[in-house]
């Protein structure tokens, strides 16, 4: 009986040996994916959210997941940054940012890409100078693009601005009005939409590309190549030099986008890189 069963502990170590022998062994594990890093980029749709999207396959070759989250107004996007659900925004101006102290103090310019210039449209007129006596404009309700409407205008010679109003002018501010425009001052996504209610509107380059219209011919006025209206890559203060942001500039600030931006727009976008 003994001898039994050491015949079986026997037996049983002999077996445990073996297992551990063959689980010891090297195997062929299959090959893992490169692990990837997520980028989360907030963005008004056009050109924005389209460049990003031209973007993402040369950002997931470097093992960047780049996600794209579209916004339909222009306050959102820093909010949602600041808060932490974007790792960036890129859709607005550095007089935009600039114009609120929270945003300023927790965000900074990454990087430039663009100039969307900024265009008067009608529907009922022709040319600027066919706008009646006492025609209504819209122009965008936030301080930094209402003013830039006002000095479009301006620098066409319809109004004339407090010069110490600077780039934040308001319908206030306005010291001349020969054909006494009435203004009225509307969420910058509203604009297209008002042209059925007023007789121009100052509408944002991307705005107007989203609702069909080519800037560089369809606009009554529009600012010059030299507009100091560039958009940013905005990200939270201490994030600038992250490799995964200096991984979009370099894709993003690239002759394939320089190409993209003057195929697709012919002037209505122009790349300042």
């Amino acid at each position: 009986m003994k001898r039994t069963v050491v015949s079986l502990l026997t037996a049983a170590a002999l077996a445990a040996a073996f297992n551990q022998t063959v689980n010891a062994s090297p195997r062929r594990e299959p090959a893992k994916p490169a692990s990837s890093s997520v980028l989360t980029v907030g963005a008004t749709a056009v050109p924005h959210a389209e460049l990003l999207n031209l973007v993402k396959p040369d950002l997931a070759a470097q093992g960047i997941d780049l996600k794209v989250v579209e916004f339909t107004d222009y306050v959102a996007p820093n909010s949602a940054l600041i808060a932490g659900d974007l790792d960036a925004n890129y859709f607005q101006h550095l007089p935009y940012l600039e114009s609120n102290p929270e945003w300023k103090a927790a965000l900074l310019p990454a990087f430039g890409v663009h100039v969307e210039p900024l265009g008067l449209y009608s529907k009922s007129a022709a040319n600027a100078a066919d706008l009646t006596d006492g025609a209504g404009i819209a122009i965008p309700n936030d301080p930094s693009n209402g003013g830039r409407a006002l000095l479009l205008l301006q620098s066409k010679g319809f109004i004339a601005l407090n010069p110490d109003a600077g780039l934040r002018a308001t319908p206030l501010d306005i010291t001349d009005n020969p054909k006494n425009f009435r203004f009225y001052e509307l969420e910058a996504a509203q604009l297209p939409r008002s042209l059925g209610d007023v007789d121009a509107a100052v509408i944002n380059g991307n705005y107007a590309l989203e609702a069909g219209y080519n800037p560089a011919k369809d606009a009554l006025l529009i600012e010059g190549a030299d507009s100091p209206y560039v958009n940013y890559v905005v990200v939270k203060r201490g994030n600038e030099n992250d490799p995964r942001i200096k991984a979009l500039e370099a894709a993003l600030c690239s002759q394939k986008v320089k190409d993209y931006i003057d195929k697709t727009w012919n002037g209505s976008v122009l790349a300042v890189f």
